[in-house]
């Protein structure tokens, strides 16, 4: 087969000089035979194994299937590493090097013999990363999530990583488990290699990836121990060479009708609040016009039909058994909700892909006509609190707080929530609203999933499960709770969010859109004149760029100069 336009790769291996013979020959050392360069498809395995990230630990075995598809199809695979980002190891949160990562990810594209790329990732940040980065460079990309854990179980119940961790440790802070049955259940969480098997970040995200058409149709939900995951990676190595002679780039993939298509996505599964963040930093990226008022027009109205944890009661496991995403899309796609002619990876228009989808248990993936939860896509506020907007997730709020005026709990950072939280002295009671500063993009530094604040232990003995909380932070995907977050300007900014006071008054109106604060614009003024700026977490170092450079959670938190993108054009020579 031919070509659209010349391969990269050529630029360094189709020499016959002395440059030729300096690329060409040190890969000889691997066993490489000559006719490895004679005009195939280069293509990169971008692979974020680590030991320290456990989610991704089986990418090694991931890689070598993706490696046989590329063989099979004509290609000549190369594998290479790239920064892995463990949501459980890293502090104080994996989203600070985030961009970090993407910067990796294009700048090793670009500057490699490629013609075209396998994104494997699979925790929570390596998927908006590996696509940032691939983004920015637009070579011809398809993207392989390592899959969910099994399901986990304790005492013979399901439980979810992430959602029963947060349950069961407020159970041991009320003193209703002890620390043997804590230990136990943290044993029986985490039974194979994978990501979270809740409907957390991870699987939001790849879900996301498979939704907006950069991975191959089942992406999302196959478990990582299930053989059907390999033979998706090798399907991939298979189509990224047909990819590269079609030149089917990521910029042809990822349109605004992908992105409309990921937002219905995003309400109908209950998926992570963090897809906001990257889902508009990933626009940023290819120059889509794409904005928080979009994510909530779109999300308006669209029913969350998948009955998973934090939201539910399943898991990934069952939801794949339930036929996966593709029911999720036929679904939305029968009822005028999915751009049916959006391109995906395999060639084919999404449609094409999911028409003949089937539910194989409606107790997992719930009929549009009576959902699991009704109007449930991501609902994004604004007021004098959050002029520049905020997020709540319907599908894992209480409703009877949908509507509420409270009294503010103000704690002025992380620390001083830790240690005033679990004091009797606390005035606080279950309308209350407890405040967080100081978590957002700059103030933590990088926007920690602290957002989602434990309830006071003197309410947990009470009986109080949830109450509002409202900050600048993230909270993980496999959180739940009427939990508002990403509060923008952030405090640490200078945002309102910096001026609320013990004791103001906070009304949240999910129906109307709306988080204001009830203190008069002179008041207000008075203590911004007051207000002192905190000090800067660095001055040197890529944390010291992070913080002059990071844009606010509703641009999407990247850096400010790497929106846009450079191509994939060829570098000088290095020699």
């Amino acid at each position: 087969m031919s070509t659209k336009k010349p391969l990269r790769s050529q630029a360094w291996f189709g020499r016959q000089d002395k440059m030729g013979f300096y690329y060409r020959s040190f890969l000889k050392n691997s066993g490489t035979p000559q006719d490895q360069f004679d005009g195939r498809p280069v293509i990169g395995i971008c692979n974020t194994w680590s030991e320290l990230t456990p989610c991704n630990g089986h990418f090694r075995d991931l890689a070598r299937h993706v490696r046989d598809g590329v063989l099979e199809a004509g290609g000549y695979p190369l594998e290479f590493p790239v920064s892995s980002l463990g949501e459980v190891t890293m502090r104080p949160t994996a989203m600070l090097y985030r961009n970090l990562a993407a910067m990796d990810v294009e700048e090793a594209l670009r500057a490699h013999p490629l013609d075209g790329a396998v994104l494997l990732m699979g925790c929570d940040k390596t998927t908006p990363s590996l696509v940032m980065g691939a983004a920015s460079v637009d070579l011809p990309t398809i993207g392989v999530s390592g899959g969910p854990q099994l399901r986990g179980v304790y005492r013979g119940q399901i439980i979810g990583s992430g959602t029963n961790i947060i349950s069961m440790s407020e159970q041991l802070r009320a003193g209703e488990v002890t620390l043997a049955e804590f230990h136990e259940a943290e044993a029986g969480m985490n039974r194979s290699a994978g990501s979270c098997m809740t409907m957390g970040t991870a699987s939001t995200m790849a879900s996301l990836v498979e939704a907006m058409g950069l991975g191959l149709p089942q992406n999302a939900a196959i478990p990582a121990a299930d053989a059907r995951r390999n033979l998706l990676a090798r399907m991939a190595g298979r189509r990224i060479v047909e990819m590269v002679r079609e030149d089917l780039t990521i910029s042809k993939i990822l349109t605004r009708a992908a992105f409309e298509n990921a937002v219905r996505v995003l309400g109908a599964i209950g998926g992570s609040t963090n897809a906001v963040v990257h889902l508009l930093a990933i626009a940023r990226r290819l120059g889509v016009p794409f904005t928080l008022d979009d994510l909530d027009a779109l999300g308006r109205g669209i029913p969350c039909l998948v009955d998973l944890m934090p939201s539910g009661r399943f898991l990934m496991e069952d939801f794949y058994e339930a036929g996966g995403l593709p029911v999720v899309l036929r679904a939305l796609g029968e009822a005028g909700l999915l751009n049916r002619d959006a391109p995906t990876a395999n060639g084919k228009p999404i449609w094409e892909n999911v028409q003949d989808a089937r539910c194989w248990r409606p107790d997992v993936i719930t009929p549009w006509d009576a959902p699991f939860k009704p109007d449930a896509g991501m609902a994004v506020l604004r007021g004098n609190l959050a002029p520049d907007g905020a997020v709540i997730k319907p599908s894992a709020a209480s409703s009877h707080l949908m509507r509420h005026t409270g009294r503010a709990v103000v704690f002025e950072t992380i620390e001083d929530l830790h240690a005033r939280k679990d004091d009797p002295a606390l005035d606080i009671d279950a309308d209350c609203i407890m405040v967080l500063k100081n978590c957002g993009p700059k103030g933590y530094p990088g926007m920690a999933e602290v957002g989602n604040m434990p309830i006071p232990a003197k309410l947990l003995k009470q009986g109080v499960r949830d109450m509002i909380r409202i900050s600048d932070a993230r909270m993980s995907g496999t959180a739940y709770g009427t939990v508002v977050l990403h509060v923008a300007p952030e405090a640490a900014a200078g945002g309102p969010l910096a001026l609320v006071r013990n004791g103001d008054l906070i009304t949240l109106d999910v129906a109307a859109r709306s988080l204001q604060l009830h203190v008069d614009e002179a008041e207000l003024a008075a203590r911004r004149a007051a207000w002192v700026p905190p000090a800067p977490h660095a001055t040197r170092g890529y944390v010291k760029m992070y913080l002059d450079h990071v844009t606010q959670a509703n641009e999407g938190a990247d850096l400010d100069f790497l929106a846009g993108s450079s191509g994939a054009p060829v570098p000088r020579d290095n020699h």
